[in-house]
């Protein structure tokens, strides 16, 4: 088949599709109409305080009748959403088993994964170390105590019993 003929072809599907569609709008837009004609007569407001009462009653009717409707139907379409995925979950068993793509290993830096995921604008370095701040430790006057402590036993000893309660009571006064 010539060129021309495929794009004369062409040209005529896209034609016919197009006046389909602009069908299909039109019935779309007559369907709404008529509905709206159907469902919702003009409204006439009521003079008397008994008459709105009874619009209020009625419009109220239909509130509750519409909701009904739309529950329903949100039931069914819940109920063909789960029964269109247990098919397609048979037909994947049917089909048989997926069989996961053996991956192969990458060697790339942080840098280049980042800088292939975030694109060439964003220049990514993870230098961490470089970021950190640098800390004296200082030794406390308490940590000094602790060490200069000795051995425990001796101290254990010493305040062990009377003698070593006025000891201590001593040394804090």
């Amino acid at each position: 088949m010539s060129s021309s003929r495929r794009h004369h072809l062409k040209s005529l599907m896209l034609s016919i599709a197009k006046d389909l569609l602009e069908e299909e709008e039109m019935e779309r837009e007559q369907e709404r109409s008529r509905y709206m004609a159907e469902s919702c007569p003009p409204l006439s407001l009521p003079r008397t305080l008994q008459e709105l009462q009874e619009l209020c009653r009625e419009i109220q009717h239909k509130i509750d009748t519409v909701d009904e409707e739309r529950y329903d139907l949100e039931l069914k379409v819940n109920k063909a959403n789960k029964e269109i995925d247990d098919l397609k979950i048979k037909v994947q068993d049917l089909m048989g088993k997926f069989k996961k793509p053996v991956l192969r290993k990458v060697r790339m830096s942080a840098d280049a994964m980042l800088k292939a995921l975030l694109g060439s604008k964003h220049t990514v370095n993870l230098d961490l170390r470089a970021n950190l701040k640098q800390v004296k430790k200082e030794v406390k006057e308490e940590d000094k105590e602790l060490r200069d402590v000795g051995d425990w036993r001796k101290n254990i000893e010493d305040k062990s019993g009377m003698d070593g309660r006025k000891k201590m009571f001593e040394a804090e006064v």
